[in-house]
């Protein structure tokens, strides 16, 4: 069954008398109202009733078409964009032309009509989202309508065959706005910006390769067939033998090098050559797209007065206690992702314990690389839970601030959210960074958790592989699993959708003729049945690409091809949001904006996060900086002139530490007999001596070197970052002479029309008459000829 109702609505100016946005041979509506059919009487049939009438006294026309559900076809009158052009003339655009309406742009009037909608109040005091979380209407949406553009952007952008193709930024932004439009134009730029740092990163691991077998740590890793170390666990646990560990000491190797140093300082840079450029970037499009006279609260102030020209704009406020209280807790939120942090630091310290004295070799042999792998598996599934408790809470923190305005409200949100996902993903990392082998004790007093299980020891050969391990695992994870159920759960989604809403047709009787179905109708069923999108959409692509982000450069002395796994993701990335906002998803309500807003200090604080990070990584977690030192102070080559010896030479012996057997605590049960041999003393890694096991004067050595590195480091590369920025400057030359040349211009030209005008009080003015300011006698306001004389002056007063 099919029912249509057009309101016509009341007409406020001559403006009105014709819609210059329709085609004569085809209805164009703004926006589609979708609600269940109710009762006649019922209070949601009166709610809906009471908000179409606002609209209607407003002079949109609706139309309404009935099949399973209701459709509500809303179009806005001319008069409304003919007030918002009026408004929001910018006298500085090039693109000024306040006689016609017809050149709004088609984003420009659906973000119009959505801002009316939305602020639309009924005699019940309630708006379009009181009424939807009511039930009262179920959907309202935009149309993806066949439009030459969309077939543009389906064709050279939604497709998978157009993988490595530039993408149609210009046409994005006509279609989707400014918004997505920079979305996406940020996105490419820091995907073509990845190819750098994926080619160093993996000129990094390729320098580590080249020295896989022939690093001197790893050989005397290999040999050491009678190097006995001490008990992994604390219950029947057997020595064991550090050649064991010989593939893992060269996989470590591999990353830890002095090749990796270099690769830390390039990111730090790399991270602020990539915003600097991308500023430069954003300028160009902000000069192209004439976004530099637009203002963000200008336009919603003007909109509210289109909507209600009583309304009265909210003042700025700020309420000390109010922000006491976010502030405690979004602290105790961090607190609580700190403490599942050490939930997994538990998990892996009795992991190790339970798999070294499992019956399956394989498990006890790589207890520990189990415990990681496992680890980090578990702490992605601890992502993916608490990603949708940060939401929540982050949320009610920000209906708690009460923020003045959508943007206000948007940036909170966004610095809450990226905290809270920052903690969720990195608090055990950093763990593993700096703390893993750091804070265990050693052999006769070792830390325990609850008094039982030991924390987690260093392999031999550094800690840098379990960081390795983590990341690669979490980002490998998050970039297939992850991005697999983003594409394929709105595919599903929508089959399942046109499955069940599909219309089904009504059977003729005999001679019946098939009644005409409305053009209308098809077009509005197929975009009710697209998956539905919010206001976060776009924010949630922003939060994943800029959580790997983070990735690629906080951590990435510790895995090098984060790079490359970014850029392969960003690739696919890029073309599989397309897919879903052309043809899985609504349209989105189109946003006007100046760049990408409050990521971009996101961003920053990341590129300075990034300098201390892989200072503290190479400093702490590498084995960098007591290599160095045992090569300068301890090894053969400062006691003896070895030109052919690598200096090197010994480090592992002298990195490990002896203990003696007798000094086990009591509750320890080891085998002492191990391969047929009585043991009394075994090694781990440390400084400490054989006697009180203290620590002895190489520790803190190492310990100052460490911290003189790590000085050294952040300031070398702060100040490279901080060269950077002010070497590149944040808007070209260009884009300044274009701005200044066109505000010259465009003075200039009101300048001549004011001299022309016959409706000035002066009349035409006189090429060769000097005008001097009443009030100060002699100043000149326009001076192409010399001053004249006093009789001049007169001349010109006696005129007015």
């Amino acid at each position: 069954m099919q029912d249509e109702i057009l309101l016509t609505p009341c007409r406020e100016s001559p403006a009105e008398d014709t819609d210059s946005f329709a085609s004569p041979n085809e209805e164009k509506w703004d926006f589609v109202l979708v609600s269940d059919i109710h009762e006649m009487g019922s209070e949601k049939e009166i709610k809906r009733k009471k908000f179409l009438d606002e609209l209607s006294k407003k002079g949109f026309t609706i139309k309404k078409i009935e099949d399973t559900k209701l459709f509500y076809g809303v179009r806005a009158p001319p008069h409304i964009f003919w007030k918002y052009q009026r408004l929001l003339t910018n006298p500085n655009s090039r693109q000024q032309n306040s006689s016609a309406c017809q050149d709004v742009p088609m984003t420009t009037r659906i973000r119009v009509v959505h801002f009316i909608l939305q602020n639309t109040v009924t005699s019940d005091l309630e708006k379009l989202h009181d009424l939807m979380k009511k039930k009262v209407f179920e959907a309202a949406f935009p149309l993806h309508k066949k439009e030459e553009i969309r077939e543009i952007l389906k064709k050279k952008w939604a497709r998978w065959r157009v993988l490595f193709k530039e993408q149609p930024i210009e046409q994005i932004r006509c279609y989707f706005g400014e918004k997505v439009a920079l979305y996406f134009a940020w996105l490419g730029w820091y995907t073509y910006l990845l190819i750098f740092a994926a080619v160093a990163g993996l000129a990094t691991v390729a320098a580590g390769a080249t020295v896989f077998s022939s690093s001197q740590v790893s050989k005397e890793i290999c040999n050491a067939n009678n190097t006995i170390m001490c008990p992994l666990c604390d219950q029947n646990c057997s020595f064991w033998l550090l050649s064991d560990t010989c593939t893992y000491a060269k996989v470590t190797h591999m990353i830890d090098n002095e090749a990796t140093v270099v690769f830390a300082m390039f990111m730090a840079i790399w991270a602020t050559v990539f915003l600097e450029l991308w500023k430069r970037e954003r300028a160009n499009v902000a000069t192209s797209w004439d976004l530099y006279g637009w203002d963000e609260e200008e336009e919603e102030l003007a909109l509210q007065l289109i909507n209600n020209s009583q309304h009265e704009p909210r003042l700025y406020q700020h309420s000390y206690l109010r922000s006491t209280i976010v502030l405690i807790l979004a602290l105790l939120m961090i607190m609580v992702l700190i403490g599942i942090a050490h939930a997994l630091v538990i998990y892996r310290a009795m992991a190790v314990a339970v798999f070294t004295q499992s019956d399956t070799s394989l498990l006890s042999q790589h207890a520990d690389i189990v415990a990681v792998l496992t680890g980090a598996v578990l702490h992605y599934l601890t992502i993916v839970v608490m990603t949708k408790v940060n939401w929540k809470v982050a949320l009610f923190l920000c209906d708690l601030e009460k923020p003045r305005t959508f943007t206000q409200r948007e940036n909170s949100f966004t610095m809450k959210i990226f905290l809270f996902q920052f903690f969720t993903h990195f608090s055990s990392l950093i763990y593993v960074a700096f703390f893993l082998g750091r804070v265990n004790g050693h052999p006769g007093h070792y830390v325990r958790i609850a008094g039982h299980w030991r924390l987690e020891e260093c392999h031999p050969s550094g800690c840098i592989t379990d960081l390795f391990i983590q990341m690669a695992v979490i980002m490998v994870l998050k970039q297939t699993i992850s991005n697999i159920m983003e594409y394929l759960i709105p595919l599903i989604s929508h089959q399942l959708r046109k499955k069940k809403k599909h219309p089904q047709r009504r059977s003729l009787m005999l001679g019946e003729e098939e009644e005409a179905e409305d053009p209308c109708k098809r077009q509005w069923l197929n975009n009710y049945e697209l998956n539905e999108v919010n206001v976060f959409s776009l924010f949630n692509e922003y939060l994943e690409i800029v959580i790997q982000y983070s990735f690629t450069t906080i951590f990435v002395a510790a895995f090098p091809l984060a790079p490359l796994l970014a850029l392969v993701n960003n690739v696919i990335e890029i073309h599989m949001d397309a897919i879903k906002m052309m043809r899985l998803r609504r349209r989105m309500v189109p946003r006007k904006a100046k760049d990408i807003g409050i990521w971009l200090q996101v961003l920053e604080a990341i590129g300075i996060l990034a300098v201390i990070g892989n200072g503290l990584v190479i400093a702490i977690t590498s084995d960098f900086i007591p290599v160095q030192v045992y090569k300068y102070m301890y090894s053969p080559c400062t006691r003896e002139n070895h030109t052919n010896m690598d200096c090197s030479t010994g480090y592992i012996n002298n990195s490990l530490s002896v203990f003696h057997i007798q000094d086990f605590e009591p509750h320890t049960k080891v085998l002492p007999v191990f391969k047929g041999e009585q043991i009394k003393e075994c090694r781990y890694r440390d400084y400490r001596n054989a006697d009180d096991y203290t620590y002895t004067v190489q520790f803190w050595h190492i310990f100052a070197a460490r911290l003189a590195f790590l000085i050294l480091f952040e300031h070398v590369a702060l100040c490279v970052k901080l060269i950077a920025a002010w070497y590149i400057p944040d808007v070209p030359q260009r884009v300044k002479n274009k701005i200044l040349t066109e505000k010259h211009n465009h003075l200039r030209e009101e300048l001549r029309k004011m001299s022309l005008s016959p409706a000035s009080p002066w009349g035409p003015f006189p090429q060769e008459r000097v005008l001097c300011n009443p009030l100060h006698h002699g100043s000149n306001l326009t001076s192409r000829n010399p001053p004249k004389t006093a009789a001049t002056t007169a001349e010109y007063s006696t005129e007015v």
